[in-house]
């Protein structure tokens, strides 16, 4: 599915093509929408370089007691803890 905004949308944000992407994918980030994964693959950037935009965004990363038993689990399967 494609999107066509307005270019007087564009205009009006001041913001470039790529920005306004950045711009909605946070959104939908802060939103709960799509994961942390998902948001830095939809920007083509890696996953530490998304949380340092939320970072200076002041965005909280959502991180529940089950995904970090998830990561725990993880962690121990490889021997790393």
């Amino acid at each position: 599915m494609s999107l066509v905004i307005p270019q007087e949308v564009m205009k009006a944000s001041g913001l470039s093509e790529d920005e306004l992407l950045q711009e909605i994918i946070l959104m939908l980030f802060q939103q709960e929408k799509i994961s942390l994964g998902k948001a830095s693959e939809l920007l083509g950037i890696p996953q530490f370089k998304f949380q340092s935009l939320l970072s200076e965004r002041g965005i909280c990363v959502h991180y529940d007691v089950a995904e970090f038993q998830e990561d725990v689990h993880y962690l121990k399967s490889k021997n790393w803890l």
